[in-house]
């Protein structure tokens, strides 16, 4: 699978990484225990089976609007079956406009998630995942008190599940 991901400018970055740092100082799941190089702070615009021929370029124009301001308001509980606790994205204008963008250049084949599709969607930035009911209400509380972030998406990049890789697609990817 492939996604299309929005990643942070430093000051957004910034403070999702020090809400993990907060999780995983209480020892409970958290993205900061994510080894892999590849893992930072990003938004998942779609996930796909394959990507359209000469990726980088066919998305240029759903991109030319980075970098987007953006403001991570209230956390969120997703239940299914990665139980994950996140940092909601407050869906504005430009960032809807460039969710379409890419939606236009995948043009609904790319068979993946439906859940990340226009309507569907419901933007945010992971915190934590594979939250049991214990450890999903002590990460609330840790969190408690938790205030909006503001800065940006600058860049925008795919990430290769199967080769664990990305591609820079525009800005800081």
């Amino acid at each position: 699978m492939h996604t299309i991901e929005l990643t942070c400018d430093d000051v957004l970055d910034s403070a999702v990484r020090a809400a993990w740092d907060r999780l995983a100082a209480e020892g409970l799941p958290s993205q900061a225990r994510h080894p892999h190089p590849t893992n930072r702070p990003h938004l998942t615009l779609a996930v796909c089976e394959r990507l359209p021929p000469d990726t980088p370029a066919a998305f240029a124009e759903a991109f030319g609007d980075l970098p987007v301001p953006v403001r991570l308001g209230p956390l969120l509980l997703f239940a299914g079956r990665a139980r994950v606790l996140a940092w909601g994205v407050v869906p504005e204008t430009r960032l809807l406009a460039v969710h379409a963008g890419v939606w236009r250049v995948l043009g609904g084949s790319c068979g993946g998630n439906p859940l990340h599709a226009p309507g569907r969607w419901f933007p945010h930035v992971t915190l934590a995942r594979s939250l049991d009911t214990a450890t999903r209400a002590q990460a609330v509380t840790v969190l408690d008190g938790l205030a909006e972030a503001t800065g940006a998406f600058s860049g925008a990049r795919s990430y290769d599940s199967a080769l664990r890789t990305t591609v820079p697609l525009a800005g800081q990817g």
